[in-house]
């Protein structure tokens, strides 16, 4: 790719960008969250064609007139969010848009034979291809979609965040894949967040920022700070910043909160200006114990206490007066940022001041009307405040990059004055640069008196922003330390151990 420049109106996403990936190597794409490296893909996939600068393929001239151009060229998209038929098998699903065919029918023989071969080529020969993908685990479901790209004879394979919702075995799965992929001579780019990740998969990088490229290199001749300075513009001392904060007395007990699956006799306590982590695998119930504080699912049985002198319960099944709807639960104090900030934590057709102040309006509301300019300029506080990179106030939430979105939604928290404040996987899919800020942001909130339950699955950034970590297994809470006393390999013995308790 040599010289790509792609505007959207005023903004301009791509400047004088260029982009070499070499056969049979990893290169790293790297940068914040609305550097353009998904502008770049959408160009090199065909998605969106560019102002300016031109491709090639293999040494050919490359201009996709759309996606289906791009894939049989030979170019495969594998998205964090898998594109897949659910209720179709895998066969289906692996030639869809590619079928073959004689005297206008379907060539089940000639497909079935590609299926085979494109399996073994990715060391899977038994997944069985008469399966419904839905029944799949999500690690086979994603070996589905790279061999889709691999059916349509693809030279370069894109992978755009795919570990984002993976457990740690899928995640070595998934690169055992792509180093066999590697090995055969494919051109591959790898787009994530996690620098460890980036070291384990690739072998060369290059760094976007403001739709630029800024550095690209051999990633044995660099270190991750030098490489967080490209994606930044600035040096980084530390990307788990501190800052002090003493916890105080309890505001929040949990004492043997159970849901319909899952959590399963849950008891903790929380203390004000403290930052519990809660660890666990995909599954383990760690969501789903947040959804409970917060009224979205139903406690069985159980209470949750907000404070000596407040009455907020969870008690049986849903009924007034017992503060467990997420309207009663905003009122007394929680706030929550669900992990799936697309479809539950934002509305996404709506502004950055319609998501940031539907939480609480009375700030800005007089007999029924809206102050309309009165919120405008506290939301434009908020967003000065966070950081957050957009036009104005009334720019649709759709239109932000994943960071500024994830601001957003924890702009929503902090607007709603929330002292109990549930953070679900805040950093999923987010750049370091972003993830420094909303750290810091975390460790403010706890010196002011928050309390905070953050909710991860990357161990590091729990052991090195909480005060304590718990870890879920099985829907159990099973043992509470100081994050000290942790490191992640005891945390993974817990997380994966199977009896009731811990010693």
């Amino acid at each position: 790719m040599s010289g790509i420049t792609k505007s959207f109106g005023a903004t301009q996403a791509l400047r004088d960008v260029s982009l070499d990936v070499p056969a049979g190597r990893v290169l790293a794409l790297i940068g914040e969250n609305g550097a353009g490296k998904s502008t770049l893909m959408k160009v090199l996939s065909g998605a969106h064609a560019p102002d300016a600068g031109t491709m090639t393929l293999s040494g050919k001239p490359f201009a996709p007139s759309g996606p289906h151009d791009a894939r049989l060229a030979g170019v495969g998209m594998i998205y964090q969010e898998l594109n897949l038929a659910p209720d179709l098998s895998v066969e289906d699903n692996i030639m869809l848009g590619q079928e073959r065919s004689q005297f206008g029918m379907l060539n089940r023989r000639a497909q079935q034979a590609k299926v085979r071969e494109v399996l073994e080529l990715l060391g899977h020969p038994d997944l069985p291809p008469s399966t419904p993908v839905r029944e799949l685990p999500i690690a086979q479901q994603q070996l589905v979609e790279i061999a889709r790209a691999l059916a349509s004879d693809c030279k370069v394979i894109v992978f755009d965040e795919p570990t984002s919702s993976l457990t740690r075995s899928d995640v070595e799965y998934l690169f055992a894949v792509i180093r066999r992929l590697k090995s055969t001579g494919l051109g591959i780019v790898y787009i994530s967040h996690f620098l460890e990740e980036i070291r384990q998969v690739s072998d060369c990088y290059a760094v976007l920022r403001d739709g630029q490229s800024v550095g690209s290199g051999e990633l044995s001749d660099t270190t991750d700070t030098d490489i967080v300075s490209l994606m930044v513009g600035r040096s980084v001392s530390e990307l788990f910043p501190s800052v002090p904060h003493i916890p105080g007395e309890v505001v929040l007990k949990v004492a043997g909160l159970s849901g319909e699956s899952s959590p399963v006799e849950v008891s903790f306590e929380l203390r004000r200006g403290e930052i519990l982590g809660i660890a666990g695998l995909i599954g383990a119930g760690r969501t789903e114990l947040l959804r409970c504080l917060f009224g979205l699912d139903e406690a069985a049985s159980g209470d949750a206490v907000r404070s000596p002198d407040v009455g907020v319960r969870t008690l049986g099944r849903r009924r007034p007066g017992y503060g467990d709807s997420p309207r009663q639960r905003i009122a007394a104090g929680f706030g929550l940022v669900s992990e799936d900030r697309k479809t539950e934590g934002l509305a996404q057709s709506r502004s950055i001041a319609d998501n940031i102040t539907y939480s609480r309006l009375k700030p800005y509301s007089c007999f029924g009307w809206l102050n309309l300019n009165r919120r405008r300029t506290a939301v434009a506080d908020w967003m000065r405040r966070l950081h957050v990179k957009a036009a104005s106030p009334e720019q649709s939430i759709s239109e932000l990059s994943g960071g500024n979105q994830q601001k957003v939604a924890i702009a929503r928290v902090l607007h709603q004055e929330a002292d109990i404040l549930l953070l679900d996987e805040p950093t999923r899919g987010i750049d370091v640069g972003t993830k420094a800020e909303i750290y810091r942001l975390m460790g403010e909130q706890a010196a002011a008196g928050k309390a905070i339950i953050f909710v991860s699955s990357y161990l590091t950034e729990l052991l090195a922003v909480c005060d304590r970590v718990a870890v879920m297994s099985r829907g159990r809470l099973k043992e509470v330390r100081a994050a000290r006393d942790w490191t992640e390999e005891a945390v993974m013995a817990v997380a994966v151990s199977v009896n009731e308790s811990v010693a």
